[in-house]
This record gives structure tokens, sequence and C-alpha cells, in this order.
């Protein structure tokens, strides 16, 4: 009897609810790794296996770079699998289960609850199956109203059942801030068109807040809720924030570049599509290889900050930038305390930031080193030096599950693959 008590002991500190999620979506990707390997999922020819893993991989993470063309190396059935695969990714593997075992009237464990709370690290403990209903409800609201509007566009380029399709693929890898396009150009071709445009920046915003911001917005204007908490307020503040000094700095940069032959529209249109997207959605409607050196820091920076906690997004997080914001600042001004919205940060917290952001920094060094050396064995030195940014900008990119790239990702040879695949 002790030893079988100790057993579970033993294997209830092992399986720690980080654990389980960790493991939940490492499972995910090498079950989609097998499906998109398996010849029903080429459109032509079988993909080579870390090929397949690689998709699979930025598919679950949601984070859109890859080696192939979706909507040309896939057969309809392996798109489909991609577009399951950065669904479940982007919400949770164990968000879908609670949801599922909620709905058939099972009660969640102590064990589950610590393992979902571990996904959204800001969720009320009283308002729990709550938010988890409404990440659900969310995610169909907004999935189906972006797919009604993209409709709309593509049914004058498409046939109706083609055009809705690609409306799906696009509403759901935008809101689920993956960045996976059935279009060899991604959304290119539309980059003056003010509903695609619109569409899939809303869903990008409303998919890297986070679903507890969406929750505590959606309470806010049912009358629920008197105030939104001090969490929500600085992520919509450093939302708006980054998006709008992203946008002024990418037309500052590229206004007499990328930008000089084009109407202003598709100017201001792009300026503001290429400050949302790297933060993080894979989508692009500029070549991100042509563009400047001083506009390409500005993005590595975005996408390095990344989405919100608890969103489909990745990065640091904007909550982990503000705060080492206001922690400079507090210091520079002599204070111990960090102060915001007339409350103090817990020290702890800060603390978390600070170790969070330099592992982060220390993983992404890690990375981009193996990409370089194992890069430069193949080209020339002058080429090695001239990749150098190419595989920086890479590096980070899987790091914030962004997915933009330089045009550079299906030029990896397999080790550089599978160096990415551990980044993302």
């Amino acid at each position: 009897m002790k030893d079988s008590r100790s057993r579970r002991g033993v294997f209830s500190r092992f399986f720690s609810p980080e654990r389980i999620f960790i493991l939940s979506f490492a499972a995910l990707i090498f079950a989609g790794s097998f499906l998109l390997w398996s010849p029903f999922s080429a459109a032509k020819k079988p993909l080579p296996f870390v090929d397949a893993l690689f998709a699979s991989a930025s598919a679950v993470c949601v984070t859109g770079l890859t080696v192939i063309e979706i909507g040309k190396d896939l057969s309809f059935a392996g798109q489909i699998i991609t577009m399951f695969l950065f669904q479940i990714g982007g919400l949770g593997i164990i968000t879908f289960s609670t949801f599922f075992l909620v709905l058939i009237g099972r009660a969640i464990s102590v064990k589950e609850r610590d393992i979902l709370q571990s996904s959204f690290l800001y969720t009320p403990q009283r308002d729990f199956l709550s938010v988890v209903k409404s990440i659900i409800l969310f995610t169909l609201f907004f999935e189906f109203l972006g797919m009604i509007l993209l409709w709309v566009r593509f049914s004058q380029d498409f046939s109706t059942g083609e055009a809705i399709y690609q409306a799906a693929y696009h509403s759901v890898s935008a809101f689920n801030n993956c960045g996976y396009s059935l279009f060899p150009d991604s959304l290119m071709r539309y980059q003056g068109d003010l509903l695609v445009n619109c569409t899939v920046m809303a869903l990008i915003v409303a998919g890297g807040i986070g679903f507890v911001v969406q929750y505590e917005l959606f309470a806010k204007l049912r009358g629920m809720k008197r105030r939104i908490s001090v969490h929500a307020r600085i992520v919509l503040l450093v939302t708006v924030l980054l998006i709008l000094s992203g946008a002024i700095l990418f037309y500052f940069f590229e206004r007499d570049h990328i930008l000089k032959d084009l109407p202003i529209k598709n100017q201001l249109l792009a300026s503001v599509f290429q400050s949302i997207a790297p933060r993080t959605a894979g989508f692009n409607t500029v070549n991100v290889g042509l563009l400047m050196n001083e506009t390409l820091f500005a993005i590595i920076a975005l996408m390095f900050i990344g989405a919100s906690p608890g969103s489909t997004g990745g990065g640091i997080k904007t909550t982990s930038a503000s705060i080492l914001f206001l922690l400079m600042w507090s210091r520079f001004r002599g204070y111990e305390e960090i102060n915001v919205f007339r409350r103090t940060i817990p020290r702890e917290l800060a603390q978390r930031t600070i170790s969070i952001t330099l592992a982060s920094l220390l993983i992404i060094s890690l990375i981009f080193s193996v990409l370089l050396i194992s890069g430069s064995v193949e080209v020339a030195p002058l080429e090695s030096r001239h990749l150098f940014l190419e595989y920086l900008f890479e590096t980070v990119s899987a790091f914030g599950t962004v997915g933009l790239s330089m045009n550079l990702t299906p030029k990896l040879n397999d080790f550089q693959k599978l160096a990415v695949i551990v980044m993302m």
C-alpha cells in the first residue's frame, strides 16, 4: 500500500502540470508529422519526414514558418490536417480536452485545473470554467465572422466552394496567429485590399490579446464587471502602443524604398499590417527579404516581444515587456517599487520577468549560433556573412512563433530545420 502510494507520488511529481502541458504538444506534433508524412497528405509525392515534422511543429506551435508550399505541396486532406493542428495548437490541446469533459458532464480534477491554470496565468479561480467555455465560444465567433468577411472578397476571385474554403483556412490561421496561407505569396496579392487587410489584422489582434482579456472585455460590455483588471489594461495599452509605433517606424524606414511607388492606401495598409503581423502571425503583404536593415531590426524587436499571456501568440509577451520598461523607469527615478495604474507590481513577478527574458535571449543565441555554424560549412565565407541577418531574423521569428522569413526557410538544411523545430 505504501509502495503504491509512493509510486503515485513519484508519478504525480514527474508529470507536473507544466510537463503534461508540454508533452501534450509534443504528442500532437509527432501525430501530425506522421499524418502529413502519409501519401494521402501529399499533392504529388510524399514529403520527406523532416519536412513533415517541420510543418507539423510549425502548425502546432502556430508559427507559420514552412519549408513547403501549403497550397501546392499538400493535398486537400493535408491542408485540413494543418488547419486542425494550428487550431488545436492555438487554443491548447488541454483546453479542448477540458471543454469536452465539461460537455459530457465530467467533473474537472484539481490536477486538470492546475494544468489549465498554468496555460492561462491570469485566470481567476472562481471564473475558471466560464473562461474555458468562453474561449471556445469566442474562437468560433471570431473565426466564423472572419470567414464570412473574407468570403465576401474571395468570392470575387474563386468559385463559391473554393472561396468558402480559402476564407475558412485563412480566418482560422489568422485568429490562431499561425500565418499559414494557401497562397504562395502569403497575402501580397491583397496588399491594397481594405476588407482582407482589416479582417486579417483584426483576427490577429483578437487572438493575440489573450483569452482572459477577451473574457474581461465581454464581461465589461455586458455589465458583469465594473472595471477591467490591471493585467487587461496593460495588455490593451501596450498592444495599441506597439501597433502605432511599429506602423510609424515601418512607414518612416520604407517610405523611400519598398513603399515608394505604391498608392498611399497601400502604403498605410502595408505599414499597419507589417506592424501587427510580427506580433506573432506570419502573414505578409510585402516581400520581407527586401526590407531595409533598420526595418528588419524593428520587426525583430516586435517579434521578440510577441503577443500577450494566455493568447494564441508567442514571444516574451507584452506584459513582460511592460514590466521591464516600468522596472527601468522606476530605477531611473530612484524608486524601489514598480507602480502602474495605482497598483504595485510584486517583486517576484519582476524577478520572474527578468529570468524569462534572460533565458529567452540565451536560447535565441544558442539556436542562432547553431544555424550560423551549420550553415557556414556549406557556403562561401562572404555569403555566410550576408546570411548573418537572415539567420538572426529566422531564429527570433521561430522563438516568437511569428512565421515571417527573409525567404530563408526553404533553403535550410535538415540539421538547421531540426534546430528551428526546437526553437519553435
